[in-house]
């Protein structure tokens, strides 16, 4: 095999081929370096239980006056602050995809709070701060579609947010995560009025394209084995297209079409899936960088607002 014009051995590709798996089953938990408090937001620091019992570390954002509630979760590597991807060791393991520069996801707040929204943001189980759950292992939304169900059950429950609206927004693994809940718990959404989902996407292509940037894309099954081995899931029934299929809420997904990391096909193949008819697909132009993504709703947020202003009437 070749990385430009290096070849490797069968020992060194799968020594690269370990470590990588290693690092997608068992995700490095990534530091809170952002605060609602840097921005001047009050908040609330919370814990509650995900479906299974499992603490979740979040933040409540009140919004005095407002009886609309949007319940934010993150991307996998994440956590409800971002991700520090300018610092080491983060930066060396996404430079070279494009996406070496930090994700503070606390503007996001600052905006939703600033249109009239209290927010919750909190971390999914093995993320953040948030507990430890089913061995450390990311099941690309399989287990953390628990952690979904439990922020609604948490808000319909608590006596100041149990009469609000409620909308979500789920990011990447956060999404992924939305649309298997939606599957494995949908009476828990009944309250939900409408979905924003930025990039969700399927496992099996993002790591198809991370092996093919290091010429190693034909080693597909090889790394599917090596994750079978640590997780006992392999990628098909990581299903997030499936999944998709039992969206019961007004969406709005997001993507980056030249993302280095996925193929607009996936994300395609999702909305196409979801079927419900208030739905908008939109796609993020002038990137590679799948990051931007993350970052485009404090840049341009107006149809992500307009979205949740439509259905959390």
């Amino acid at each position: 095999m070749a990385e430009g014009h290096r070849t490797w051995t069968e020992e060194q590709i799968d020594a690269v081929l370990g470590r990588f798996a290693d690092g997608f089953s068992h995700q490095r938990r990534s530091p809170l370096l952002h605060s609602p408090a840097e921005y001047g937001l009050a908040h609330e620091d919370v814990s509650f239980p995900s479906r299974d019992g499992v603490p979740l570390e979040g933040w409540f954002i009140p919004a005095p006056g407002s009886n609309k509630l949007v319940i934010a979760n993150h991307p996998m590597g994440f956590t409800r602050s971002g991700m520090p991807t300018h610092l080491e060791p983060w930066h060396s393991e996404w430079a070279a995809s494009g996406n070496g520069f930090e994700v503070d996801f606390v503007p996001d707040y600052v905006i939703l709070h600033g249109a009239g929204y209290n927010v919750l943001a909190y971390d999914l189980r093995n993320h953040g701060l948030s507990g430890a759950a089913n061995g450390g292992i990311t099941s690309s939304g399989i287990f953390e579609a628990r952690d979904v169900a439990g922020s609604v059950a948490y808000a319909r429950s608590h006596p100041d947010l149990r009469d609000m609206t409620i909308g979500l927004f789920s990011r990447c693994l956060g999404a992924g995560s939305t649309f298997a809940a939606m599957k494995q718990f949908p009476e828990v959404f009944e309250p939900v009025r409408c979905l924003v989902a930025p990039q969700p996407v399927t496992a099996r292509v993002i790591v198809e394209r991370r092996l093919e940037a290091i010429g190693l894309g034909d080693r597909i099954d090889d790394f599917e084995q090596r994750i079978v081995q640590r997780t006992g899931i392999g990628f098909a029934a990581r299903n997030v297209r499936e999944w998709a299929g039992h969206v019961s809420v007004p969406t709005y997904l997001y993507q980056v079409r030249d993302d280095v990391l996925t193929h607009p096909s996936d994300v395609q193949a999702m909305f196409d899936n979801i079927p419900v008819w208030e739905k908008t697909l939109h796609w993020i132009e002038g990137t590679t960088a799948r990051w931007d993504g993350y970052l485009e709703f404090q840049r341009r947020p107006e149809p992500m607002l307009d979205w949740f202003t439509k259905y959390m009437v």
